[in-house]
């Protein structure tokens, strides 16, 4: 999602889809991966009638979940994620008690009238064909199987449910801000994740979701004079019966289903060269100044795609759209719902991240409630080169901005570890700065530690092992240290498990037989290799690279480069040498090109 400013959070992304090419093949790749990864597999087969003025619709969901893991399962859970838009809903509370609301939502959930909150009532919920007892708690259905599901075993459930669409507050919902009617987003009954860790049933309190991956089959009846788009490849075209047209679509592989509609869309397509089919959905009422911004739009989302797809992998699907709807950007299946009234700056801005997003966390599927900043973060970092790269604006570090949220959340006093639960953050500003922010910089500052290039190779190495799957930190962090030959488990642990800081200085210099001895000192609690560039009064300068003895390597250097010995981190001090004397050194800079975010750069240079 994408920073506004350096403090910025992010508006995640909606994603909808329309075409009748084939399905895409997403085989999973285990080559390089531990024989013992497994993930759970569910297929959704679903018949939905939406009645677009009541804003209700009925379900008939048909689910086979294989149960792919060790363990025998005696319970399932459903998230229910239109129930948080109720009044006393933990999201209504959440958000009435928390020190900095986020503005879209404020009070506004208290204030919904019966026919403006929204629900999943599940009416019927049966196993294999025997009924099931079934509790709804929140955003949670709690479900007592009247089988166990023995390991390696398929079962069939079978439900119908009613819902009704809210009032657009949070993501989803009817009637946004810019008059989109529907933005269907977590709309239907989503068995929960079970991986190596257990049960991720979390309920919706405001953060992002997590899903199991399978295929979708989708029959969606609705207002004949409604333009969809969604998740998924249409299959032939619409059925038209009286006032109302059904619609099919299947998706494969994903581990979600996304849709909008509305009967004012104007409906453009572009093709990227030896790539998917980009669909655009925006109103046509939109001013005269926005509707170009979409047109010009469509040509830069082709170099988006290209773009993503050389530095991380190739896009997978046929198709990906870019809806107008929601409350700002989020991401989804295929897709991506975006406000639409924006400047073209702001408008392709939001693109290039939701777009990004389509890697790190929808094809990398991490689990965003308990580790945002990889999804979050990774994004930022790739969607600003992104950018710098379309824009043609060539920075010397397009993802700089990070750094700057990441010093004031520092200096805020607010900072929590990067492994604190995506709700339990106590302010929003924390949870921005740690996900977006320092999430970038997390990627920023390891091409300081094992260098530019293994950052680019790990980053597509990380794609080819874990796409289609459910990759952890200690999953990414694996992957870079194979590439680099480099240990780095405590660059993990520091800069995501705690808030330890960066703080190396310059103390002093002393000369003796024209050698000058050079002092350096760790003041942060957290190690890190340090480059130093010494600059001559003549105007020249060198270069120094002082490797962390616990890397148990070096990251590749120039020639130029001089490699001085490790230093270990329980030292707080080191020493090296120059052979010149002091006045003949202009300065003594560390980190000259300013990548590791120490927190006091006044000490930097001497």
């Amino acid at each position: 999602m994408r920073k506004l400013l350096l403090l910025a959070f992010a508006f995640s992304v909606l994603v909808a889809c329309n075409s009748t090419k084939p399905a895409a093949s997403a085989p999973v790749n285990n080559t390089a991966t531990k024989s013992t990864y497994w993930q759970q597999h569910v297929d959704y087969k679903m018949d939905i009638d939406m009645d677009v003025t009541t804003y209700q619709y009925k379900g008939k969901q048909t689910l086979v979940y294989t149960n792919n893991s060790p363990d025998v399962l005696d319970r399932v859970y459903y998230h229910l994620y239109f129930n948080a838009f109720q009044p006393g809903s933990e999201m209504d509370v959440r958000s009435r008690t928390i020190e900095d609301p986020d503005r879209r939502v404020g009070d506004r959930i208290s204030k919904l009238a019966p026919n403006e909150i929204g629900y999943i009532k599940v009416n019927s919920l049966k196993q294999n064909g025997t009924a099931l007892n079934h509790d709804t708690v929140g955003t949670v259905l709690e479900v007592d199987l009247a089988k166990p599901i023995q390991p390696g075993e398929s079962v069939t459930f079978t439900m119908d449910f009613d819902a009704q669409v809210p009032k657009q507050i949070r993501r989803s919902g009817r009637d946004n801000a810019e008059g989109v009617a529907l933005s269907m987003t977590q709309w239907y009954p989503k068995l929960a994740e079970y991986d190596f860790e257990g049960w991720h049933a979390h309920p919706y309190i405001g953060r992002e979701f997590h899903g199991v991956w399978g295929d979708f089959d989708v029959t969606l009846t609705i207002d004949k004079n409604y333009v969809v788009g969604g998740t998924g490849y249409q299959q032939g075209d619409a059925v038209v019966k009286g006032n109302k047209k059904t619609l099919h679509f299947k998706a494969p592989k994903v581990h979600d289903f996304t849709w909008a509609a509305d009967p004012d869309y104007i409906h453009d397509t572009m093709q990227v060269p030896n790539g998917p089919l980009l669909h655009f959905y925006y109103k046509k009422d939109l001013p005269a100044e926005n509707l170009e911004h979409w047109k010009n739009l469509q040509p830069k989302t082709v170099e988006l795609m290209q773009y993503f797809s050389e530095n991380i992998g190739e896009y997978p699907y046929d198709q990906y759209s870019v809806i107008q709807g929601g409350d700002g950007g989020m991401e989804y299946a295929m897709c991506t719902l975006i406000t639409g009234k924006r400047s073209f700056g702001s408008l392709l801005g939001v693109t290039a991240h939701e777009l990004a997003h389509t890697w790190f966390q929808f094809l990398l599927a991490t689990n965003e409630a308990k580790h945002e900043w990889m999804d979050e973060g990774f994004t930022s970092y790739i969607s600003d080169y992104a950018m710098d790269y379309v824009m043609k604006t060539n920075k010397e570090n397009p993802a700089e901005g990070g750094y700057g949220g990441y010093y004031y959340l520092v200096k805020s006093g607010k900072e929590k570890p990067q492994t604190t639960h995506a709700d339990r953050f106590e302010t929003n500003l924390a949870y921005g700065i740690a996900a977006y922010n320092k999430g970038s910089v997390f990627l920023s500052q390891l091409a300081y530690v094992i260098g530019e290039d293994n950052l680019k190779k790990t980053l597509k190495q990380y794609y080819t092992d874990w796409a289609f799957k459910h990759p952890t930190p200690n999953d990414f962090i694996r992957v870079a240290e194979k590439v680099s030959g480099l240990e780095l488990d405590w660059y993990l642990t520091d800069w995501t498990m705690t808030t330890n800081t960066i703080d190396y200085a310059v103390t002093s210099t002393e000369e003796n037989n024209n050698i000058t001895t050079v002092n350096l000192e760790r003041k942060g609690l957290m190690p890190m290799p340090l480059d130093l560039e010494v600059e001559f009064t003549d105007g020249t300068t060198e270069q120094y690279y002082i490797p962390l003895q616990m890397m148990r390597g070096e990251k590749p250097v120039t020639t130029e480069t001089k490699i001085l010995n490790d230093w270990a981190w329980a030292y707080p001090t080191y020493s090296f040498s120059i052979s010149k004397p002091k006045s003949m050194i202009k300065s003594i800079t560390i980190d000259p090109k300013q990548r590791m975010a120490d927190i006091d750069k006044s000490n930097n240079t001497l």
